[in-house]
């Protein structure tokens, strides 16, 4: 057999058992065939809301977004119509519609 053969065969394997993997309900494999569809579509319709420490809502965002956070920085970073919002410090519920 030759080698482009075989590395044609080890590729379509990985692909089914990924394909076989996702249709099992693992719940990370859903998850993460989700943040793919966001990336390769420009986000997920979605309603964020931001509140402050207290618990009050500041602001209600919605529309499609691809949500960036900061992990360590206390960011989220969005785009929503043309504008980029970038929010500090604060609560950020986003919500799948």
């Amino acid at each position: 057999m030759s080698r482009k053969r075989m590395f044609v065969i080890v590729i379509l394997a990985a692909i089914i058992t990924i394909i076989a993997t996702a249709l099992t309900g693992c719940e990370s494999c859903s998850r993460e065939i989700k943040t793919v569809q966001s990336d390769l579509t420009g986000g997920l319709e979605r309603v964020i809301t931001v509140y402050d420490n207290t618990g009050n809502v500041l602001k209600s965002y919605e529309g499609k977004t691809d949500i960036e956070d900061g992990e360590y920085s206390g960011k989220v970073l969005f785009d929503l119509n043309g504008k980029r919002i970038v929010i500090y410090n604060a609560i950020v519920i986003a919500e799948e519609k």
